[in-house]
């Protein structure tokens, strides 16, 4: 049976690290650098960096802070934010990231998604659905895409530029849609569970898991370790994405390890550097 991975997730704002609670109200959380060598000594699977402000105020790519961080880490490092070319992807994984995540760019230009997966491979690319489940009154809202578009059936929308712009488009759909273009994989973000400590969006992981072929990184709302064996049993995902509890200290990777591996989930229970 694969292992399922434990990744901490650095949202990164102008050089800082940050939290907030579903994607307001934020507060710093330290230096990126610092946090990435502390998670990858206690023994985290992998990295994620994310912008969230590049493309909201159309900044260039964060190539400086990744340069960094990848001279310091050993663990694979995938970051998103701001990419809105083939030729930005190419710079990201030249600086030190082995995986880009696309999120506001991929709804733009999904072209962006199958050429850089066939340029560079899909195992490099992951593409970010940031999400809000829909309220009944909501569902009127329509996109150009019949394909990929919110009708009587949807339950939840995709959200672009760190949250701020709904699209109209069903985040099922697209979850699906993306693969077809040639993700290799996803990172799902619950915008209404995000920083509430309460557990992932169960509903929505689970019948995403299950939609797709690609691995699924469950993300957004994580207050406890009982969650992240919820995100991987019930939620099916093949890793669990957390920020909160271990920026700010209730709980080290190493402790979510052998808490996960208590529990009958295959972990990689490397030692601690």
């Amino acid at each position: 049976m694969l292992t399922k991975r434990i990744i901490p997730c650095l949202d990164i704002d102008r050089g800082r690290v940050v939290k907030g609670v579903s994607f307001v109200d934020i507060r710093d959380a330290g230096d990126p650098a610092e946090l990435a060598a502390l998670y990858d000594r206690e023994g985290a699977d992998e990295l994620v960096f994310l912008d969230i402000t590049a493309s909201s105020d159309e900044r260039d790519i964060m190539v400086d802070v990744v340069k960094q961080v990848s001279e310091q880490v050993f663990i694979p490092l995938t970051v998103g934010g701001g990419m809105r070319s083939v030729d930005d992807v190419r710079r990201m994984l030249e600086a030190g990231a082995d995986k880009v995540s696309l999120n506001t760019a991929a709804v733009t230009n999904p072209q962006l998604v199958k050429d850089s997966s066939s340029f560079f491979g899909s195992q490099c690319i992951v593409v970010a659905i940031d999400y809000k489940r829909i309220e009944s009154k909501d569902l009127s809202v329509q996109t150009d895409s019949s394909e990929i578009g919110i009708d009587g059936a949807s339950q939840w929308e995709v959200y672009t530029h760190g949250g701020r712009n709904s699209t109209g488009i069903d985040a099922l759909k697209w979850a699906k849609r993306v693969e077809n273009l040639g993700a290799g994989e996803l990172l799902i973000t619950s915008m209404d569970a995000d920083g509430q400590l309460s557990g992932y969006d169960l509903d929505y992981t689970s019948q995403c898991s299950r939609s797709v072929s690609i691995p699924v990184i469950a993300s957004g709302g994580v207050g406890s370790l009982e969650h992240l064996y919820e995100g991987i049993h019930y939620g099916k995902a093949d890793a669990v994405l957390a920020a909160s509890i271990f920026h700010f200290g209730n709980y080290s990777i190493s402790e979510a390890k052998q808490y996960l591996a208590s529990k009958g989930i295959p972990m990689r229970l490397a030692n601690t550097k």
